[in-house]
C-alpha cells in the first residue's frame, strides 16, 4: 500500500508526504522512529506485526508516513473477523495503547486518512484507535478503561513507603513469608500461574504459542518473573520494558497465591528490581473502571488516567460492547469457570483470538 499525497501548508513546498505499508526491510527504521517519538509506546513496535499474524492469523497493516525518506509517523493496524464479535480494524488489538504516533500533524492526518480508506475498503464494522489522549471530539468514544502510571523514585525505600499502609502490609507479609523471585527464560511456570488465574475469573486463556512469540520477538524487553516458596510456584508476571518504563502486562497466581500474599510481593519485587536497574516509570497498565484489578491498583496509591478509545463507525451504527460485565456474558463466564483447567486451556485460545 502506498499513497502519495501533497504536503500540508505548514511544510516546505518541495516536501511530499507518502504513506507506505511496512515490510521486513523497514523494521529497523520503524523501531528507531518508535523509540524516538514521544507519542509512541511499546505497542507501536514492529514486532507486533509478526506476533499478531503468527499467534492469531489476523491480517495486519503497519502503515508509516514519510517525507524525504524519513519516517514521520506510524500506525499499526490489525483486522479481526469474528462471527461472535464482529469485523473490526484496530490499532492495536491485544494492546492497551495504540493509534497514531507522529511527529507532526501532516503525518497524522495522512495516516488517519489511509486508515479510514482501508476500513471502508475492507468493509469493517468499525475502526478503533486506542489513544492515551483525546484526539477527535466528534468520534464516538468508549469511557471504559483507565491506566495507572507512576514515577519510580531512585530510592527503593521511598517507593515502599509510598505504598498506602494496608497494601504495604501485604507486601511486608510476602517478604516475611520468605517468598523468592526468579527470572525465567521459558514460559512454563508463568503459563501455569497465569492460566490458573484467568480460569478462576472465567476468562478464556491465550495460547502458549502467543507467549512464546512475545518472548522470542521482544527478547530482553520481555521478561518473565516467577514468585515461589520452597520451590512451589505461586505467581508469575510477564513484563515489557520500553525506554525507561516497565509494564507488567500479563500476570496471575495460583489458588495458593493469596494465602502467601504472592501477587502483592510480586509487583513490589518488580518495582524494586526496576528501581535498581534505573527504570523511572511503573506502568500498572489498563483496567476497567470499578473492576477488581482497578481497585487493586488504586490500593497501591496509583492515580487513574483515562484512556480514549475512539471509533470511526463504518458499517456498524454503534460502538462495540465486549465488556465481561455485559449481562449477556454472565452465563458464559459462570460456565467457563466450571470447565476443567486443561479443557479451558485447550478451547480458550480459539475464543480469545477474536476479542482483541
Amino acid at each position: 500500500m502506498s499513497v502519495l499525497v501533497e504536503a500540508s501548508e505548514t511544510e516546505s513546498s518541495n516536501t511530499q508526504m507518502a504513506v507506505h505499508e511496512m515490510h521486513s526491510e523497514d523494521y529497523e527504521r520503524w523501531d528507531r522512529f518508535v523509540h524516538s517519538c514521544s507519542e509512541a509506546t511499546f505497542f507501536h513496535r514492529a514486532g507486533w506485526k509478526n506476533v499478531i499474524e503468527q499467534a492469531f492469523n489476523h491480517k495486519t497493516w503497519f502503515l508509516y508516513a514519510e517525507s524525504n525518506g524519513v519516517i514521520q509517523g506510524v500506525l499499526p493496524l490489525a483486522e479481526i473477523k469474528s462471527f461472535l464479535f464482529g469485523h473490526s480494524l484496530i490499532a492495536l488489538p491485544f494492546c492497551v495503547y495504540g493509534g497514531i504516533a507522529a511527529n507532526n500533524d501532516a503525518a497524522r492526518k495522512q495516516l488517519e486518512s489511509a486508515a479510514i480508506e482501508l476500513a471502508k475498503k475492507q468493509k469493517v464494522d468499525y475502526l478503533e484507535f486506542r489513544n492515551m489522549k483525546p484526539l477527535h471530539q466528534d468520534w464516538p468514544t468508549k469511557d471504559l478503561y483507565v491506566t495507572f502510571r507512576k514515577t519510580i523514585d531512585p530510592d527503593i525505600e521511598k517507593n515502599l513507603l509510598a505504598i498506602p499502609r494496608k497494601q504495604r502490609a501485604m507486601v511486608r507479609k510476602g517478604i516475611k513469608f520468605g517468598l523468592e523471585s526468579e527470572v525465567d527464560e521459558d514460559i512454563e511456570r508463568f503459563f501455569f500461574a497465569y492460566s490458573s488465574s484467568v480460569h478462576r475469573l472465567g476468562t478464556p486463556v491465550f495460547s502458549k504459542k502467543y507467549f512464546h512469540l512475545l518472548k522470542q520477538t521482544f527478547k530482553q524487553d520481555c521478561e518473565l518473573m516467577t514468585i515461589h516458596k520452597d520451590g512451589v510456584t505461586l505467581s508469575s508476571v510477564m513484563s515489557f520494558y520500553f525506554r525507561d518504563e516497565v509494564l507488567p502486562y500479563y500476570g496471575g497466581g495460583t489458588a495458593e497465591a493469596r494465602k502467601w500474599a504472592a501477587n502483592d510481593f510480586m509487583y513490589w519485587e518488580l518495582m524494586r528490581r526496576s528501581c535498581e536497574n534505573g527504570y523511572k516509570t511503573f506502568d500498572f497498565g489498563r483496567s476497567k473502571r470499578n473492576s477488581g484489578s482497578y481497585s487493586f491498583k488504586k490500593n497501591w496509591g496509583f492515580d487513574e488516567q483515562p484512556l480514549y478509545y475512539e471509533y470511526q463507525l463504518v458499517k456498524s451504527s454503534q460502538i462495540p460492547n465486549h465488556n465481561p460485565s455485559n449481562p449477556k456474558y454472565k452465563l458464559f463466564i459462570q460456565a467457563w469457570q466450571r470447565l476443567p483447567l486443561f479443557v479451558a486451556n485447550r478451547v480458550g485460545p480459539f475464543i480469545v483470538k477474536n476479542l482483541g
